[in-house]
């Protein structure tokens, strides 16, 4: 019996910072979600403004630098500083637009955080978010790396598809007809960029 109580007490203390963790990331993770859905919720917001909320958000969770950066892959060590500096720019805006497109179709669902958990060989916190409606529903893994006392977003899970390998391949594709110059790939990010802009301020 001493000896039960003694792994259960060694258990807790083990464990108790990592659930720490994972709590305050949830904590973190819904105040973020909230901002941008209540954005959706107010049908008074032009689309404009619901998109700067959007990008505003983006900028300031995701490890927007870290993921650009795996994304494009060998083309990345070739290009020069300038290149790269304005390259993250057009990315960070590319991701921010995919999310609010996808928000497009916002019809005031609901969500809940269901699970969450800390990786600690990864330092990974993973949140699962299930998102449902009358009809359906589907669940959203977060994954949440902590950085300068805070956290960031690194990738995304829907249906258990990761957002961040999605879009290497996606731009793989794309790098393949520049031959992987990343200098020429700016600009056909940028071209996108400001037609998917288009629709999404209509």
């Amino acid at each position: 019996m001493k000896n039960s109580f003694l792994f259960l007490l060694i258990l807790y203390f083990v464990t108790k910072p990592a659930l720490l963790l994972a709590n305050e990331a949830e904590i973190w993770l819904e105040k973020e979600i909230d901002i941008i859905l209540n954005a959706y919720q107010n049908e008074n917001l032009p689309n404009e403004n619901r998109f700067l909320m959007v990008e505003q958000t983006i900028n300031n969770n995701f490890a927007g630098a870290g993921i650009a950066k795996f994304v494009v892959g060998k083309a990345w060590n070739s290009a020069n500083k300038e290149t790269k500096k304005d390259y993250i720019k057009h990315f960070k805006r590319h991701l921010a637009l995919n999310i609010a497109s996808m928000m497009q179709g916002y019809s005031h669902q609901k969500y809940s955080l269901i699970n969450s958990r800390f990786d600690e060989k990864s330092k990974v916190t993973m949140i699962d978010m299930e998102i449902y409606s009358e009809a359906s529903s589907i669940v959203v893994t977060w994954r949440l790396k902590e950085s300068k006392n805070r956290f960031f977003v690194i990738d995304l899970l829907v249906a258990d598809i990761s957002l961040v390998v999605t879009k290497r391949s996606e731009f793989n594709s794309m790098l393949k007809t520049v031959d992987y110059n990343l200098s020429n790939f700016n600009e056909k990010l940028k071209s996108q960029n400001e037609k998917s802009y288009e629709k999404i301020i209509k």
